[in-house]
């Protein structure tokens, strides 16, 4: 233990001594009424907390979604990872992609292409992508529509990956389409 973190302990021994001090001479004569009160701030505490938990879970969602602007663009904030996640509606079906420069394609997990109709089991996979993980097969597939806000673009090519990936994927042939700006932590994505 170092100096600093040997001073935080100690002033939080003291603290706890000077508190702990005063619910004694309070409620020396008291003792459930003592007990009733450590509970109700125990029960605040914990509340506070779970409360602070879930606004952490939940704060992507709240005031964190894509919004398209006025002059027509589509802001999308930066997820607390530091990527961008707009949510597309693909065949009728929301997915939620990750905006991946590094790709090449518009690559989707089984479980998307499952949740939008494809049948994975009809699937060719003759195609190679080469991934940070090394080469993966994946299937080509034809999106009838692709709407990212207020974008929307039929026949659209993507990738079924084999591979376990933990999201889809827009990659640059995809964005390609679209000027892309990013100012603070905002990208905007417009024709």
């Amino acid at each position: 233990m170092d100096g600093d973190t040997l001073g935080r302990v100690a002033y939080l021994v003291l603290l706890l001594m000077f508190i702990g001090g005063w619910v004694m001479v309070e409620y020396r004569r008291r003792l459930g009424a003592a007990v009733r009160t450590l509970l109700a701030w125990a029960m605040i505490f914990l509340a506070v907390m779970v409360g602070y938990g879930l606004w952490q879970d939940m704060r992507g969602q709240i005031g964190g979604f894509q919004q398209v602007t006025g002059a027509g663009s589509l802001e999308i904030p930066r997820a607390p990872d530091g990527h961008y996640y707009p949510v597309a509606e693909v065949d009728g079906t929301r997915v939620t992609f990750m905006v991946d420069t590094g790709a090449t394609n518009i690559v989707l997990t089984k479980e998307d292409a499952r949740r939008i109709g494809i049948d994975l089991e009809t699937l060719v996979y003759d195609g190679v992508a080469q991934t940070a993980n090394g080469p993966v097969r994946s299937a080509r597939v034809t999106l009838d529509s692709l709407a990212v806000g207020p974008f929307e673009d039929r026949n659209v090519t993507a990738w079924v990956n084999e591979g376990e990936m933990f999201g889809s994927l827009l990659g640059m042939d995809y964005l390609r389409g679209f000027t892309v700006t990013i100012d603070k932590g905002t990208m905007v994505l417009a024709r």
